[in-house]
């Protein structure tokens, strides 16, 4: 194909794609109601210990209840949407491909994407823990009046950052796959891996909130562990292969 019958292909998939991405909103869009009582349950809980209503969402602007559900209805409908523009992406990419390099795509494609809703998960239940810690700080006699917006951003950047942290492990097999990197090598760096994992865990979450660092790391080191260990055995394999072929099959 020429650059532009490129470029054509290009536009088509890119329209598809948000064509889908509207109707996704459009459906998140009328289930908002549930989704916002889904992530303000801490503030409910905080209520409930203190024995008032003295937590609540702040919306400071004419609009700002509007945006709140725009946002939400964004995010939402790229998730329903998933499944048309990661086709998309698919087809278009598909056709510079080898069987080879296909098969591989889809094993990894297959194996991030439910990575990284499981992540997203984990990261939902992080974030009642962290919201429940952080309002015990705030002094007697005081209110939490949490800004709708930054609320919001709050909880999907947490439920996002861990969502992407799950997927990395995915990239180290891909990695060992492409030959880069050999299983021996990935498992060589655990103690940098715990430390990284731990370091990452404390970040996203309160310092005073062990218990949720704790299961973050734990989670992560376990993932990391995984990926050396289906790095190994794709190593062992590979030299198997170049043992019948005649060829030097030690893996270093």
């Amino acid at each position: 194909m020429s650059i532009g019958a490129h470029l054509v292909e290009l536009r088509k998939r890119l329209v598809i794609a948000a064509l889908g991405l509207v109707i996704g909103m459009v459906i998140a869009f009328i289930i908002t109601d549930p989704v916002i009582q889904l992530i303000t349950e801490p503030i409910r809980v905080i209520n409930e210990q203190r024995g008032d209503a003295q937590s609540m969402l702040n919306f400071p602007t004419v609009t700002s209840a509007f945006d709140l559900r725009i946002r939400i209805a964004f995010t939402i409908g790229i998730f329903l949407s998933a499944p048309v523009w990661i086709w998309q992406i698919w087809a278009f990419v598909v056709p510079g491909l080898t069987r080879k390099e296909i098969r591989y795509t889809a094993s990894f494609v297959g194996a991030a994407i439910p990575l990284f809703f499981v992540g997203c998960w984990v990261g939902l239940l992080i974030v009642p823990h962290v919201i429940e810690l952080m309002a015990g700080f705030t002094p007697d006699g005081a209110a939490n009046l949490f800004s709708a917006t930054e609320y919001y951003d709050f909880v999907f950047k947490l439920m996002l950052v861990i969502g992407v942290a799950f997927v990395l492990p995915v990239f180290l097999v891909a990695l060992n796959v492409a030959g880069v990197l050999t299983g021996r090598a990935i498992l060589k760096g655990w103690r940098v891996a715990i430390i990284v994992a731990t370091v990452f865990a404390a970040l996203a979450t309160p310092a005073a909130d062990v218990i949720s660092m704790v299961m973050l790391a734990g989670i992560l080191v376990v993932l990391f562990f995984a990926a050396a260990g289906v790095s190994l055995l794709f190593d062992r394999r590979k030299a198997k292969r170049l043992n019948t072929m005649g060829l030097p099959g030690s893996v270093v």
